[in-house]
């Protein structure tokens, strides 16, 4: 493993797990970063052994954001660097950027929240299907207290999750939210103990990856495929997406080991 890969990739049967390393500056965002993490989940994605995608940070944080000093190449402490955000952003090619890879690959994610996750990273994290945190964990959607706004895809994504009236509440006040509030709200699907996360989310991984992968990834196009469609269109895509499935061996598998009361063993074809 090289000295300066920051995001780790491993597979340990049939889950993928994305590991954002730059603890020592609780792993924000660099140039390097991004694109190593887009390439990593379309690794992932076209895998056909890799069934559930878990994205996680090392460390105490998960992620802070933006790494403003990688990304001006200086240090953030001068404020001059602030100039050249704007040339910086325009270079950036975001057809390629995580979130829009996030949204659009078809295996599912899994965020496990170990720690801190603010502003892009935040916005990464409410990319993922599912997301799940430490105990100790905070969300911090703090663009509005910087001068910014969500650029990585939290306009979209945020009202979606918890409403219009939520969602403007926790974006123009810039509040950072606990764990059990981020619960509460829906931000998250579970909050276990800091020490229980890993083996909780890899259990999670685990049950997601022992049924259909074809049909878990129609099911993921299909739930993305309408929201941006009427109910009748969605219906009638929904019927497409069916009929080959009714071809593959795991639909023979799924029914037969209905039949026999028996776990079924799924091969992806």
């Amino acid at each position: 493993m090289e000295e300066n890969t920051e995001v780790l990739y491993a597979v340990d049967g049939f889950i993928a797990t994305l590991t954002l390393n730059a603890p020592h500056r609780m792993n924000t965002i660099s140039g390097a970063m991004l694109d190593q993490l887009s390439v990593m989940l379309l690794k992932a994605d076209a895998d056909p052994n890799v069934r559930c995608i878990i994205l996680t940070g090392a460390g105490k944080a998960f992620c802070a954001g933006l790494d403003m000093a990688s990304q001006m190449g200086t240090s953030s402490e001068k404020l001059g660097v602030l100039d050249n955000v704007g040339a910086n952003v325009s270079e950036f090619d975001i057809r390629n950027a995580p979130p829009i890879v996030l949204h659009n690959i078809d295996t599912p994610v899994i965020c496990s929240l170990n720690g801190g996750a603010a502003g892009y990273g935040l916005d990464i994290a409410f990319g993922a299907d599912i997301r799940v945190a430490a105990d100790t964990a905070k969300l911090a959607p703090g663009f509005a207290k910087r001068g910014i706004l969500p650029e990585s895809g939290g306009t979209w994504l945020l009202p979606r999750m918890v409403g219009y009236a939520k969602a403007a509440e926790i974006s123009f006040t810039g509040r950072t939210l606990s764990a059990a509030e981020s619960l509460e709200l829906g931000l998250v699907n579970h909050v276990v103990p800091a020490s229980e996360l890993h083996d909780f989310v890899t259990s999670m991984a685990n049950e997601i990856a022992a049924n259909a992968p074809l049909a878990i990834r129609a099911i993921k196009r299909m739930m993305r495929a309408a929201e941006t469609e009427t109910f009748e269109q969605n219906i009638h895509h929904v019927f497409l997406q069916l009929l080959p499935l009714f071809r593959t061996k795991d639909f023979k598998e799924g029914v037969a080991a209905f039949m026999e009361k028996r776990p079924a063993n799924f091969i992806g074809r």
